[in-house]
């Protein structure tokens, strides 16, 4: 796990954004070396990042393939707060569905209606979860 030093600035900003923003950017690599980016909704646990994800996902193959992945958020206008995590991920056959994760719905419940689904169907549709660890951070 990567070092996040919450009591400097750069850090506590680093934390408040895993944990409200509702969108984060993932970055997954192709066979052929081209990366992947998607915008994608996470849960950040304090640990790890998870994503729920379709089974049939590019990103799910990319990463049964590749592990290494990349995760962002946008920046300012101005193009400054930028956030840069790097990391490993693995598909977690153990992690609660989206419908059980008290934490996901708290975050996404709005979200999920908005798209006209459910949390049932979420959890059929988004069956393979993701568990991002994160290895390195950096960012201003």
């Amino acid at each position: 796990m990567f070092n996040l030093d919450t009591h400097t600035p750069f850090g506590a900003r680093v934390v408040k954004r895993l944990q409200d923003e509702q969108v984060i950017w993932l970055t997954t690599v192709r066979p052929d070396g081209i990366p992947q980016p998607n915008p994608v909704w996470f849960l950040w646990d304090g640990e790890t990042i998870l994503i729920y994800s379709q089974p049939g996902a590019k990103k799910v193959s990319h990463i049964r393939q590749n592990p290494r992945v990349a995760l962002n958020f946008n920046t300012e206008e101005s193009g400054d707060d930028v956030v840069v995590i790097t990391g490993v991920a693995r598909i977690d056959p153990d992690a609660l569905p989206v419908n059980r994760n008290a934490a996901y719905l708290k975050k996404y419940t709005q979200g999920i209606f908005d798209i006209n689904s459910t949390p049932d169907r979420m959890s059929q549709d988004y069956s393979t979860i993701l568990r991002i660890t994160p290895r390195h951070l950096r960012g201003w």
